[in-house]
């Protein structure tokens, strides 16, 4: 549970952090056949359509409308991968209340975003193909960019400067993969 950190050990970006192998091979192929099998959509956001096939649990969000409501709640099969994900973001039992899972076939990816500000805490699981979570923020006409590794079956976790102030994405990739995105609701 360390910082993101460079080839020199120093910290990628404040509020990044990752684990390396937080699920078995195992538990890996069991969560790539339950993500396969949860009635995946593809990805809408207003009048595009991505190439990437999701399902949210919990809450869901409807890049057409800007609606955010209630949705099929969080399946028995990702509690105890919330629970992990909740230990290793510090967060109290029950405080991630969503879930999106996502199969990224070749050729998919996700462009440049933040997550929603209803969101709060990400904590994101990586499964399949290795794959670089980029990131950037504006910093006068320029951007700054930076990018750290999402292993076969690690987890990060994103808040404060990394989720609030910088944008992330994954470049369209040749191999598939799949992931597991938890999230907490902002305190209003």
């Amino acid at each position: 549970m360390n910082a993101m950190s460079d080839l020199f050990g120093a910290a990628v970006l404040p509020g990044l952090r990752s684990a390396d192998a937080v699920v078995t091979p195992d538990e890996e192929c069991a969560l790539i056949a339950h993500i396969d099998d949860a009635s995946l959509s593809p990805f809408k956001f207003q009048q595009w359509t991505g190439k990437r096939l999701t399902r949210s649990f919990g809450w869901t969000y409807d890049f057409a409308t800007g609606a955010f409501a209630p949705t099929d709640p969080i399946p028995e099969w990702l509690l105890p991968l919330r629970a992990r994900a909740e230990e290793f973001a510090g967060l109290r039992h029950g405080e991630i209340v969503q879930a999106l899972v996502i199969r990224y076939d070749p050729g998919a990816g996700i462009g440049w975003h933040k997550d929603r500000p209803v969101f709060e805490h990400v904590v994101g699981i990586s499964l399949g193909a290795p794959a670089a979570l980029r990131l950037r923020r504006r910093s006068g006409g320029r951007f700054e960019r930076t990018s750290a590794p999402l292993t076969p079956r690690g987890m990060y976790h994103l808040s404060g400067e990394a989720r609030h102030e910088w944008e992330h994405s994954i470049a369209a990739m040749d191999a598939a993969r799949w992931s597991i995105t938890f999230r907490s609701l902002a305190r209003r």
